[in-house]
C-alpha cells in the first residue's frame, strides 16, 4: 500500500472544542458566535464541531419514534486499558495511542462494544448521551439495509429497472439502471462528489434539499426528487464502483414509492423500535417533507451502536430476529466476490485495499470479515465479527472524505479487535 499523504493542519480538537469557543452562547449569543444556515456556518469548521451535534436545532427534521417500550439492554464492562492502548498509523512510523486518536479524528463521542457489553464510552466537545448527532452516510447503511429487508420480503424487485418503481425518472440517468446497481453504487451518473471542490454537484444537491442557503434568484430544483429529475448518464451501469450520494436518495425514493410510508416512519417501525432504541432520532427533510435518505439521519450514540450489535449478530438484537439473516450475510458474502472486489477497485479508496461496497455498506475484506457504515467527517459504524466488537462513532473532522482519517481510525479499530480478543 502506498503511503498516505499528510492532510492540511488545523486548529488541534482541544483548541476548537465548541464550548471553549463559546458557539451559541448567551441570550442571545453575540453575532461572533453564532452558527447560522444562511452563511454556510453550520458547515463551516471550526463551528462544525457545535452544528453536527446540533443540526435539528437549524435545519427541518422528522421524527423517527423509538416507540413507548422500555430502551434495550446495553450491559456494562467498562475497561481502563484502552486508552494506553498502542497502534502505528497508516504511512507513517511513530506510534499513537487510542486516547491520542480520538483528539486526532476530533471525536465528538465513540462507544466500544465487545461481546454486547460496552467497554468504553466517551462524549466531547458538545456532544452528550442524551443528544442526537449527525450520522451523515452511515445514514445509506440504514437506507439501503431497509431495502434488502423489502427485497427479502418479495416486495422490491433488485434485477427491475429504477423506473419500474419510479416512472418519475424515465428519461434520467436511471432510465436503464438496476436496483442492485443503484444499492451496490455502480450507476454511470454525471455527478461529482469532490469535497473540496466548491462547485462540485454534491453542493447543488444539498441546496435543492434546503440542506445548504440558496443563492438570489436561485431557480434550480426545489426538493431532493427534483434535483434527481436532473441527472443525466455517464458511462454505463453494473460495472464499475463509484461512490455518489443521489444514488441513495434515488433508493429512498424507491422505497418510499412501494411500501407507501415514509422513511422515518419505517424506520421507526423495522428498526427503531424492534432494536429497541433509547432516543427519537431526527431525519433532515426538504420543503417537500422528504428525507435526505443518503446522508440525514441524525441517531443517538448508543442507538447506532444497537445497529452495528444486530448486524454483527446476523441482524438478531433484543431477544428477535430485527434484519433478516440473509440480509446480513448477503453483505458480507457478496462483498467478497471477485466481481465487487474488481468494481471496487476502480474508485474505493486507497485506504481498504481489497475491498467492496455492498447494500450501501463498506466491506473490508480483511482476516476478521469486518464491513462499516462510514460517513464523512468521522461518522462510523465499525464491525468486527471475529473480535465480537462494534465501535460508534461521532466526528467532526475538518476535511470530508473518510481517506483523510482512515490512517488514525482503522488501524486503531484493529489494534482494539486484537486487544478485546487477548
Amino acid at each position: 500500500m502506498q503511503p498516505i499523504a499528510n492532510p492540511p493542519s488545523f486548529p488541534s480538537a482541544t483548541d476548537t472544542d465548541p464550548n471553549l469557543m463559546g458557539w451559541m452562547k448567551g441570550t442571545p449569543p453575540s453575532d461572533d458566535r453564532q452558527v447560522r444556515v444562511a452563511d454556510m456556518g453550520h458547515f463551516q469548521f471550526p463551528k462544525t464541531r457545535w452544528s453536527f451535534c446540533r443540526m435539528p436545532q437549524l435545519l427541518p427534521t422528522t421524527q423517527v419514534w423509538r416507540g413507548d417500550g422500555p430502551p434495550s439492554a446495553l450491559p456494562r464492562a467498562e475497561r481502563d486499558d484502552i486508552d494506553a492502548l498502542t497502534f502505528t498509523p497508516l504511512g507513517r512510523s511513530a506510534q499513537m495511542t487510542w486516547a491520542q486518536s480520538l483528539e486526532a479524528n476530533y471525536t465528538d463521542a465513540i462507544l466500544v462494544l465487545h461481546r454486547g457489553q460496552i467497554v468504553y464510552e466517551r462524549y466531547l466537545g458538545a456532544m452528550a448521551p442524551q443528544q442526537v448527532h449527525m450520522a451523515m452516510s452511515v445514514t445509506k447503511s440504514y437506507t439501503a439495509t431497509l431495502a434488502s429487508m423489502l427485497v427479502h420480503e418479495g416486495a422490491l424487485d433488485v434485477e427491475a429497472l429504477v423506473p419500474h418503481y419510479v416512472p418519475e425518472l424515465a428519461g434520467t440517468a436511471y432510465e436503464e439502471a438496476r436496483v442492485r446497481d443503484v444499492m451496490d453504487m455502480r450507476i454511470g451518473v454525471k455527478y461529482s462528489e469532490n469535497y473540496v471542490d466548491p462547485d462540485a454537484d454534491i453542493w447543488l444537491h444539498a441546496r435543492s434539499g434546503g440542506m445548504f442557503p440558496r443563492p438570489p434568484g436561485y431557480e434550480g430544483p426545489k426538493g431532493y426528487y427534483g434535483f434527481l429529475r436532473t441527472l443525466r448518464k455517464e458511462g454505463p451501469h453494473g460495472q464499475s464502483f463509484f461512490y455518489k450520494t443521489v444514488n441513495t436518495d434515488v433508493l429512498g425514493w424507491i422505497i418510499r414509492r412501494i411500501s407507501g410510508q415514509a422513511l422515518g416512519t419505517l424506520l421507526s417501525e423495522r428498526l427503531w423500535q424492534p432494536l429497541g432504541c433509547e432516543l427519537d432520532a431526527r431525519f433532515l427533510v426538504d420543503e417537500q417533507g422528504t428525507e435526505f435518505a443518503g446522508g440525514g439521519l441524525n441517531p443517538g450514540l448508543r442507538d447506532m451502536a444497537r445497529f452495528g450489535e444486530a448486524m454483527r449478530l446476523g441482524g438478531r438484537f433484543n431477544g428477535r430476529q430485527v434484519v433478516p439473516e440473509a440480509v446480513v450475510r448477503d453483505i458480507v458474502t457478496a462483498g467478497a466476490s471477485a466481481d465487487l472486489r474488481q468494481a471496487f477497485s476502480a474508485d474505493g479508496p486507497p485506504t481498504l485495499p481489497g475491498g467492496a461496497y455492498r447494500s450501501m455498506w463498506w466491506v473490508t475484506n480483511n482476516a476478521h470479515g469486518a464491513f462499516a457504515a462510514r460517513g464523512v467527517h468521522g461518522q462510523a459504524i465499525f464491525i468486527d465479527p471475529t473480535a465480537e466488537m462494534v465501535v460508534a462513532r461521532f466526528g467532526s473532522h475538518p476535511l470530508a472524505a473518510n481517506v483523510n482519517y482512515d490512517p488514525t481510525s482503522l488501524p486503531a479499530f484493529q489494534a482494539l479487535a486484537q486487544h478485546l480478543m487477548r
